[in-house]
């Protein structure tokens, strides 16, 4: 234990002497109800720390996430909501993508586009997409690595969406880069 944790600790420790000091002092004449309501506010204590001890086995039992299984093989679970979402690694910074086999291109949102260091402000958004809500201006730019767990890929072209979107769309001009893709057990199975 560091020094910060240990006087962290203990201000903690004074803090709950202070209001439980106060709650006794206030309930003195009914120590029995004090009592249980303090057992009560103990137990509930105790499960949020269990619950914040055991909050990693507990999101990847509740969400699972996607795994590199063997090289050059990927696994990403199917989503509450039937759709398959996986994180890359752009230029260094994730993006998460809906996997989407009706999309032709990479598209980004203009959000991610600049968080993984493109200028948006530079683009000529002069090309057109049909999507589920209307026409949109795109334009494209390229991404200098493209990392999928162990899949590395350089200088991959990227569709930036300048209208609304909820989220970057993995399409078809990366799918098209495995040799297998496979729906199998509500797992989307990636393999190069």
């Amino acid at each position: 234990m560091s020094g910060d944790n240990i006087g962290q600790l203990a201000y903690l420790v004074l803090l709950l002497l202070a209001v439980g000091g106060w709650f006794v002092a206030e309930q003195r004449g009914n120590l029995g109800k004090t009592a249980r309501q303090a057992a009560a506010w103990g137990l509930i204590f105790v499960g949020v720390i269990a619950a914040v001890g055991l909050w990693g086995d507990i999101r990847s039992t509740v969400m699972p996430r996607q795994q590199v299984t063997g090289a050059g093989r990927i696994e990403v679970p199917r989503g509450p909501d039937g759709h398959y979402y996986l994180v890359a690694q752009l230029n260094g910074k994730p993006v998460r993508f809906i996997v989407d086999t009706g999309a032709s291109d990479v598209v980004l949102t203009l959000e991610d586009a600049r968080r993984v260091g493109i200028d948006t402000s530079a683009l000529a958004f002069s090309g057109t997409a049909t999507t589920a809500n209307g026409l949109v201006r795109t334009a494209y730019a390229r991404v200098a690595e493209f990392r999928l767990g162990d899949i590395r890929d350089q200088d991959v072209r990227v569709s930036i969406n300048g209208g609304e979107m909820d989220g970057s769309l993995l399409g078809m001009s990366y799918l098209r880069r495995f040799s297998r893709i496979e729906i199998a057990g509500n797992k989307l199975i990636l393999t190069r």
